[in-house]
């Protein structure tokens, strides 16, 4: 991925990341969709404490939501970065926020929306990949910050000395 792509894909995240926000509050919290999906389903535990299922859904769905902004923001972030000094381990921190978002975020909202084994997968045992590629994601952004800011200083350095 070029800063380019990374850049295009922060902004398309971001603008999802607001339309299912705006879809989990109005299209399933308002609509009753989860009321009826979930009402046959036993309570969930939650931070140690029981919620109605249904409840406990739109939390999920909230959480991909938030991750998933704040993580258009790091790819935003990450894009900038390449812009300025583009590095291996920027273009590995692109990807790993990129399907991060997808596969962690992505897992909640099939997870939601479709149940907890829509299409025969455990969309919950799929959300902790995401979540670890994420954790690599800000590991290759922290690498990358510390690998520019020695090539920028050792620049600085080569580039003050005449010859």
């Amino acid at each position: 991925m070029n800063a380019q792509i990374t850049l295009t894909m922060a902004a398309v995240f971001g603008f999802l990341a607001v339309f299912l926000g705006a879809f989990g509050a109005h299209g399933l919290k308002d609509s009753g969709y989860l009321e009826r999906k979930f009402q046959d389903m036993e309570a969930k535990n939650y931070a140690g404490q029981k919620l109605v299922a249904s409840y406990k859904y739109m939390l999920d769905f909230e959480t991909g939501v938030r991750y998933h902004m704040w993580h258009a923001l790091a790819l935003g972030l990450t894009g900038v970065l390449m812009q300025r000094q583009p590095s291996l381990p920027l273009t590995l921190a692109a990807v790993c926020f990129t399907a991060g978002i997808l596969i962690f975020s992505g897992s909640l909202y099939l997870l939601v929306i479709g149940g907890p084994r829509f299409g025969g997968i455990p969309w919950g045992a799929v959300a902790p990949i995401g979540g670890t590629l994420l954790l690599l994601g800000w590991g290759c952004l922290a690498v990358a910050c510390c690998w520019c800011s020695k090539s920028s200083a050792l620049a600085s350095v080569a580039g003050s000395h005449p010859g």
